[in-house]
């Protein structure tokens, strides 16, 4: 096979851009002064950048516009996604280099396994696992397989070698139930189910083959099973369609070799369900070249990856985020990583930590729910241990609360490293909106998520489709087209344009409310559908939530608007109170006081309920309908994504036994 060109130029940043100097601290007016130009050359932008990667073909057309919103990029390119992220490094001098370092959750006054992957081992293991899906199960570019995986390293393992092939994958999150398994692979018509036999989670093990099994039932496209021995607990195995992961690989040579499959730009590398408050997932549909793009872009702006870092993006392989920055992104290029299998709190709260120390961990990428349930338990885990390994450091899921920032800037960030909040979503692909300490470092404001990155062009519109003034509140769009955005939804394209074209012509509508400041900064508030209208002004959850965790016994807190017939709606607040604070009538009182006080006379609560829990899907969002369903007393509706289901129950009895005080 020939070997992919690699096209020499110079790039666009410093042809268009001259005064381009990494790491150059600029203000804010000269960034929007460079990103300007982006973005009105952007399409000559994102050719500069995909001309980084290794290419077999060249592309003809950067972007085929012509039946939008159902664009292509790089049109009559071909590529490869596993070549880009494992036989580049291996055949290189980073074949030696460790790619992986993974931790399981067991721990035995330590990690009770750690295990380390050089390229040159990912090579071999992803080429094996290639070899078994071509040759063993007659798996071919067209197909798809499923992939219900804890995370160990067999996860990332399968991702390349799907790719390797050109067979598209669909990672289901390893704590859904068996009816969203079957749901997923039924939709995307996988003939192949990846799993384990169970998996670690709080020092329990999570029965995986068990719920595999029971999805089987109804998933009927699925003919073959392949089990992961992770636990060793007993299992079921249903002769014909089962088989144990190293019984077959034992028939597997041991420097088996599968050619990488030349995929043209456009075609499928993967697809990954996003739920919404309505209707069935949405199964988003991943390209291959814009995809590792845009990919390419953001390791280097938002994360200054460096040959000498260590970098640790602490989600989970099932969501977007660990699609995008734990397999493709550091990988593509040649990044060593941590890879961690459980809880970040197992089994002490400052099992994160320890991570962080161990392995010398220099970039972290983690999120708001995780930093504020840090603070919720304590400084003293923290000081524990050294974290002076961190250079840089980014949160993502949902808006960072400033006074999150704050606390945990000061702690791991010892006050002076680089900590941005970034914005995106699965269906952009990857990070859209940042601060870039791998470009222009601006100012850093807490809360805020930065300005948009170089080459994309986000804006606030109104109702009405029109651009806000700085400094008020609308709804989050993207006005051009990016690589890395999705292809369509897997089998509606109806449902693709109606949820995200249809809102405004000719632009991306996101579905968050947010604020573009007079810097160019955008201040995500979260979802639209989250705003609520107290006395005719619009205040989203996420800037009450804000203000409340301000309050120093406060460590974190959901609100949601409820109806009240002379405001319109007000606000109901459920808060986790730090460690060692006690509830109270007058904590109450102080709490109203003090947010009216920060906030403003609209900030109007019926209640605050003091919980020690909020309902959260497994990925540490807060599940906001479940609680706003519990507020009005309506149907709490599905929760099979929550954490702990009983959350659910805590919050309704906080609520009841409220009710029952207040009836007194």
């Amino acid at each position: 096979m020939s070997q992919p060109e690699n096209e020499s130029g110079l790039p666009f940043q410093e042809k268009v851009v001259p005064e381009l100097l990494k790491h150059r601290l600029v203000t804010p007016e000269e960034y929007l002064r460079i990103h300007k130009k982006t973005v009105e050359n952007y399409q000559e932008y994102w050719e500069s950048v995909a001309k980084e990667l290794d290419w077999f073909k060249p592309w003809e057309k950067a972007l085929d516009d012509s039946h939008p919103p159902f664009y292509k990029w790089f049109v009559g390119g071909e590529l490869n996604a596993s070549y880009l992220a494992v036989d580049r490094h291996a055949n290189s001098w980073r074949r030696n280099k460790v790619a992986i370092i993974w931790e399981g959750e067991p721990w035995e006054n330590g990690p009770k396994e750690v295990r380390k992957l050089t390229y040159l081992d990912l090579y071999r293991e992803v080429n094996r696992a290639a070899y078994l899906l071509k040759e063993v199960y007659g798996l071919k570019k067209g197909d798809t397989i499923g992939i219900y995986l804890p995370m160990i390293p067999e996860l990332p393992i399968f991702m390349l070698a799907a790719a390797r092939l050109g067979v598209a994958f669909t990672v289901v999150f390893s704590g859904f139930s068996a009816q969203a398994v079957a749901d997923r692979m039924n939709d995307a018509d996988t003939k192949l189910l990846i799993t384990a036999d169970g998996g670690w989670r709080r020092g329990k093990v999570i029965p995986l083959k068990e719920i595999v099994d029971k999805a089987l039932e109804t998933a009927t496209t699925v003919k073959n099973v392949l089990v992961v021995r992770r636990t060793g607990t007993e299992i079921s195995m249903k002769p014909g369609r089962d088989a144990y992961l190293h019984d077959v690989m034992s028939k597997v040579p041991i420097k088996a070799y599968v050619e990488p499959e030349r995929v043209k730009s456009e075609d499928p590398l993967y697809i990954l369900y996003t739920s919404g408050t309505t209707g069935k997932p949405k199964g988003i549909i991943h390209d291959t070249g814009g995809y590792m793009t845009l990919l390419h872009n953001t390791m280097k702006l938002v994360f200054d990856i460096r040959d000498t870092d260590v970098f640790w993006c602490t989600a989970d392989i099932g969501w977007v985020t660990g699609h995008s920055y734990i397999v493709f992104g550091p990988l593509q290029e040649g990044a060593t990583e941590v890879m961690y299998e459980g809880a970040l709190d197992f089994p002490e709260p400052d099992r994160w930590v320890s991570i962080i120390e161990r392995h010398q961990v220099s970039i972290l990428y983690t999120s708001p729910t995780a930093i504020r349930t840090f603070m919720k338990q304590g400084e003293q885990w923290i000081k524990k241990h050294d974290v002076s390994s961190v250079r840089l450091m980014h949160s993502v899921g949902e808006p960072i609360n400033p006074e999150a920032w704050r606390w945990f800037h000061k702690l791991v960030g010892r006050g002076q490293v680089p900590f941005g909040s970034t914005w995106w979503m699965t269906e952009t692909g990857g990070i859209m909106i940042s601060h870039m300490p791998g470009g222009y470092l601006v100012p850093m404001k807490p809360g805020t998520n930065g300005p948009p990155l170089l080459g994309i062009e986000t804006n606030v519109f109104d109702e009405e489709g029109k651009p806000m003034p700085e400094e008020q509140k609308g709804y989050l769009v993207i006005t051009k087209p990016w690589p890395g955005m999705p292809l369509t939804i897997n089998k509606d394209p109806e449902r693709y344009v109606k949820v995200y074209w249809n809102k405004f012509p000719n632009v991306f509508y996101a579905g968050d409310y947010a604020i573009k400041d007079r810097d160019g900064y955008f201040w995500i508030l979260g979802r639209a559908d989250e705003v609520m209208k107290i006395a005719g002004h619009r205040i989203g959850t996420y800037e009450l939530e804000s203000a409340l965790v301000q309050h120093p016994a406060i460590a974190e807190a959901a609100v949601v608007g409820v109806p009240d017939p002379v405001r319109g709606e007000v606000a109901e607040a459920f808060v986790i109170l730090r460690s060692g604070v006690e509830p109270s009538a007058k904590l109450r009182e102080e709490i109203v006081k003090f947010v009216r006080e920060n906030f403003g006379p609209i900030a109007v609560f019926r209640e605050i309920h003091f919980v020690s829990k909020l309902p959260k899907t497994r990925s540490g969002k807060i599940m906001r309908r479940v609680i706003k369903a519990v507020a009005t007393n309506s149907p709490v509706g599905d929760v099979t994504t929550l954490e702990d289901e009983a959350s659910v129950e805590e919050v309704k009895k906080a609520f009841q036994e409220l009710k029952e005080q207040v009836g007194k």
